[in-house]
């Protein structure tokens, strides 16, 4: 059996993201006074009384509104509680009881579920203020008094969610998922694709770019394996982010990024490469993550004689230093090559978990040199002793070596390529770190050579 699931609902700007982070106890969700910042659910997984809970935050509902984008959040937030073995409703106290908290109630004892209601914003210890008891009148029993700011009452409000958790039963962990982020431009597709993937509308999708702020994971199963799918909120200039929502969904996509094993860069084929993709494929590369290019909108081009490899030569002649990267061309919208995405999440990531034995890693060196000669300067020769595997993920290689002055860029290239060549290593960058060994002393010291994009 999963773990329990806890949807946490109210309307918009009574403290869901900030009780979120508190239950949580790290910045998870974005918290900002602007209505509405929250506009895709957001999952963490968090324990009390030995019990390991999801909860799910959601953007903020209202009942009655002709604004696309609170009609998508409130769609997301029935999703939510349809999900969720428990509901969390909040309200606050210094707004008092309003006719859509009143709305809400009614929803959510329609839905059957157990409902835990909690007035946020209590900011002092004692006795509840008067005002706080006019939240009885919603029918949904014992209320709750917090304070999601200075973490009052979470304690009793977690003590009460744990008693609506389903009995505990045992269930398989499956460490074996693999964890993709779909990263980009705003607007390049990626919440479409999320959803094409998953086979739901799980993110917002709207032609307005930037509508997700969120990094949004989704665990999925198929007939490739297991899969978390993380959509992220759309990486944009520093230049263009204008203000503390939007630099805070920066660093979520960065830390999407961190913890993925696969990063998917969708590339919108309309608009073309930019500088900003660029940049983007930076990110996944630096951070040593297995990556595929998905060019994106493809149903939208015509098509002549020759125009994928036309337009994939070009793709790889702009972003040179990941040449390692696979291209394919999909169609979120149609569903156009999804499951060869699928086939290529699978590979590079078995990809950047390769190791080879040291036996293997010295044969090819010995081949290596032998066909091109290692670089000399002024009579002094680069001499490579022996090389090792140290890490995978990406796999990272040390060579040992006289002189680590004499190693040129150019051979190291070369080395790398013949890596490439022999034994696959397609979607991953690949480390290559650099051991003088000192002749006195036989130790040496580490030099991390990669490639940098330009």
């Amino acid at each position: 059996m999963s773990a329990p699931v806890v949807a946490i609902i109210g309307r918009p700007n009574v403290g869901k993201s900030s009780l979120f982070n508190a239950l949580y106890g790290e910045r998870v969700s974005i918290v900002d006074d602007m209505p509405g910042v929250t506009r895709d659910r957001v999952y963490a997984r968090a324990n009390w009384r030995e019990r390991e809970f999801v909860m799910i935050d959601t953007g903020g509902i209202e009942p009655n509104t002709d604004d696309e984008i609170l009609k998508s959040m409130r769609e997301q937030a029935k999703v939510a509680i349809d999900t969720a073995d428990v509901i969390l409703f909040i309200c606050d106290l210094k707004s008092g009881l309003v006719p859509a908290d009143e709305e809400i109630a009614v929803m959510l004892r329609k839905s059957g579920r157990p409902v835990v209601l909690c007035v946020n914003k209590v900011d002092q210890v004692g006795e509840p203020p008067a005002q706080m008891y006019e939240f009885y009148n919603l029918g949904l029993g014992e209320v709750f008094p917090i304070s999601a700011a200075h973490r009052l009452g979470i304690g009793e409000l977690l003590d009460e969610l744990f008693e609506h958790f389903p009995e505990q039963t045992e269930r398989a962990e499956d460490d074996e998922k693999i964890r993709v982020a779909l990263i980009g431009k705003p607007n390049a597709g990626k919440s479409s694709l999320s959803n094409r993937m998953i086979g739901q509308d799980r993110s917002i999708v709207s032609d307005i770019p930037g509508t997700t702020r969120d990094a949004i994971d989704s665990e999925i199963m198929n007939d490739f394996g297991s899969f978390t799918i993380i959509d992220t909120a759309g990486l944009r200039k520093k230049g263009r982010i204008d203000s503390s929502v939007e630099k805070y969904s920066m660093l979520r996509s960065m830390a999407a990024i961190e913890r993925a094993d696969v990063c998917v860069i969708l590339i919108d084929v309309v608009e073309g490469v930019t500088e900003q993709d660029t940049k983007i494929a930076g990110f996944a590369h630096n951070a040593g993550k297995a990556s595929i290019f998905a060019v994106n909108k493809w149903d939208l081009i015509e098509k002549e004689t020759g125009t994928l490899e036309v337009m994939r030569k070009m793709l790889l002649e702009r972003f040179s230093f990941m040449d390692y990267a696979p291209v394919v061309f999909i169609s979120a919208k149609t569903g156009q090559r999804v499951g060869t995405l699928f086939e290529k999440i699978v590979q590079v990531q078995a990809q950047s978990r390769r190791r080879l034995s040291t036996g293997m890693l010295n044969d090819l060196i010995a081949e290596a040199v032998a066909m091109v000669p290692t670089p000399q300067d002024k009579g002094k020769r680069l001499r490579i002793y022996y090389a090792t595997q140290v890490a995978i993920a990406p796999p990272q290689f040390v060579l040992f070596i006289n002189d680590k002055e004499l190693m040129h860029f150019s051979y190291m290239r070369y080395l790398e390529n013949q890596l490439r060549k022999n034994f696959g290593f397609e979607g991953t960058p690949i480390r290559l770190l650099l051991r003088e060994k000192n002749k006195d002393t036989g130790k040496g010291r580490y030099s991390n050579a990669r490639n940098q994009p330009s």
